[in-house]
This record gives structure tokens, C-alpha cells and sequence, in this order.
């Protein structure tokens, strides 16, 4: 056997042996992204609820707030731990408070980078779930074995789907998700500045 039939059959036997971890992941991507729908609804419930605050308020209702409830809750958390950690002066200094701000950004930002990975994981995997039954449909094919071809023209077809299907998903959740996290930073970022100058107003720490 010649060194061009050894890389064959190598290639063969690394892309016939990934067509059942493909299809593994295609199912466990799956059963994710009907998590990351129930979680993406009751964010999008959770949004709808919020009353509506004029822009030019905004300010206000942050140094001050009443019973009006305008951000959402990571918003509303991140703002109440911001202002216990002034008052007990665990972040005194404005790089403390940066570092609290930073972390925070990080965290948004993971979130959304998760969906933004399935824009592209799942259709490369329907992709290679695509191609590898195809090669050994067609091998299938020569040898007149028509059983063996239409079972894995199935699999190729069904995996493409499934794949499509995961990245088309993803990307509505990654651009609707998108927009309130940049929502989300600026209402975080504002929040910072005006609760940290505020509460130095108030402990005599500005002048």
C-alpha cells in the first residue's frame, strides 16, 4: 500500500469516526437552545413590564428612585450592590469602583458571547454532519448498496437542518439580545457615575 492510500484511509477513518460525536453535540446544542429560549422569553417579559422612562428623567430616578420600576433586574441588582459598597466604603476609591464597573461589562458580555457562538457552531456542525454520510452514501452508491445511501442521505439531510435551524436561532436570540445588553451597559455605566458623584455629595467626599 502506497503512502497516498495510507492518507486516505486515514482521513476517511478521522471523518467517518466524528459523525456520531457531530450528531451527539447537534442534540446536546439543541436541548441548550431551548433553555436559551425560556430564559430569552422571560427576559423579554420581564422588559415588557418596565415603565417607560423619559430620557431626560433618568438621571433623576437613578439618584432618586420611587416605586417605578425601569431597569431590569441585573440593572437594579448591579446598581444595589453599588451603592451598599459605597456606603460601607468597600469601594472607596474610583478604581475600586472602575474594577466593579469592568467586571460587570465582562460579565454582559460573556453572556452574549455564548449565543454568538452558536450563530457559527451550529451550522458547521450540520455541515460536517452533511458531509460525512455523503462520502459513504456515494462509496455506498458504487458498490449498488441503495439501502445504505438513503439511510445516510437522511442523516446528512436531517443533520443540516438541525444545524440551520441552531445558527438561524441563535442569531435572532444574539441580535435582539445584543441591543439590551448595549441598553443595559449604558444604564450601568450612567448609574455608576451619578450614584458614586451623588453619594460623595452626600458623605461630604466632593466638593
Amino acid at each position: 500500500m502506497d503512502i497516498a492510500a495510507l492518507l486516505k484511509l486515514f482521513i476517511y477513518l478521522i471523518s467517518s469516526s466524528l459523525l456520531y460525536p457531530v450528531m451527539f453535540l447537534l442534540v446536546v446544542l439543541t436541548l441548550w437552545m431551548l433553555v436559551c429560549t425560556g430564559a430569552f422569553f422571560a427576559e423579554w417579559l420581564e422588559r415588557v413590564r418596565l415603565d417607560r422612562c423619559d430620557p431626560r428623567e433618568l438621571p433623576r430616578m437613578i439618584t432618586q428612585p420611587d416605586n417605578r420600576r425601569i431597569f431590569p433586574n441585573r440593572v437594579e441588582t448591579y446598581i444595589t450592590k453599588l451603592r451598599s459598597m459605597l456606603a460601607d466604603g468597600a469601594a472607596s476609591s474610583e478604581i475600586e469602583t472602575e474594577n466593579v464597573l469592568q467586571e460587570k461589562i465582562l460579565s454582559l458580555n460573556k453572556s452574549l458571547e455564548k449565543v454568538g457562538m452558536m450563530v457559527r457552531i451550529g451550522p458547521g456542525l450540520g455541515l460536517i454532519g452533511t458531509l460525512i454520510p455523503m462520502g459513504t452514501g456515494l462509496a455506498a452508491l458504487g458498490q449498488g448498496d441503495m439501502t445504505k445511501l438513503s439511510s445516510d442521505l437522511v442523516i446528512a439531510f436531517t443533520t443540516t437542518v438541525v444545524g440551520l435551524a441552531l445558527g438561524m436561532t441563535a442569531f435572532f436570540f444574539h441580535t435582539i439580545k445584543k441591543r439590551w445588553v448595549e441598553e443595559d451597559l449604558k444604564n450601568i455605566e450612567l448609574a455608576t457615575e451619578l450614584v458614586t458623584e451623588h453619594l460623595l455629595l452626600q458623605t461630604g467626599g466632593l466638593k
